[in-house]
């Protein structure tokens, strides 16, 4: 009779480690702290499990509003070993520790109406950007007797008043 009981405890056990090895483990923060003053605690539980239940482990805890984390760092690359996945803002939390190693991932998801506001701006910036193409103005050669038609012989004739057009004449002379 002792040993049904022995047999009906391995098979349970073995049943368990089965259906954790085969369930998709998730490493995730469960918010344990106050209203106003957010606390977390870094938990590994099977994916479709709630977290504020029942998790398989504590792996650490993460204060927000200090960005104090306190984690245990072998009991996490365990579970990672084992096949457990770090959800986007944990993985970012542990590679900000040096815990593992990669790239952050994107945590937080942009809603469709907002990514219309950010493709305009980026496009406004771009426009803004594009330097304005400027006429390339020709240089022509002028001959000596040219350039010093243009310019002015000394200070005296640029105080002078230009001398009247013909056309200033004729009205002159209509007038009188």
């Amino acid at each position: 009779m002792r040993y049904t009981y022995i047999y009906a405890f391995i098979d349970a056990y073995i049943n368990i480690i089965f259906y954790i090895i085969t369930a998709m483990l998730m490493i995730r923060l469960a918010r344990i702290g106050k209203k106003k003053q957010p606390y977390y605690r870094l938990i590994v539980s099977e994916k479709a499990r709630d977290m504020y239940g029942k998790s398989l482990e504590i792996l650490g805890h993460y204060n927000p509003r200090t960005k104090a984390a306190e984690i245990k760092s072998e009991r996490v690359k365990y579970w990672i070993s084992q096949g457990a996945q770090a959800s986007a803002t944990v993985n970012n939390l542990l590679i900000s520790n040096k815990i593992i190693e990669g790239k952050k991932k994107k945590s937080s998801k942009i809603s469709k109406k907002n990514k219309v506001k950010l493709a305009k701006k980026n496009a406004e910036k771009k426009e803004a950007e594009k330097p304005t193409e400027k006429p390339v103005e020709e240089k022509t050669v002028l001959s000596k007797t040219e350039a010093e038609e243009k310019k002015p012989a000394s200070a005296a004739e640029e105080k002078t008043a230009p001398a009247p057009t013909e056309d200033k004449k004729k009205e002159e002379k209509v007038k009188e």
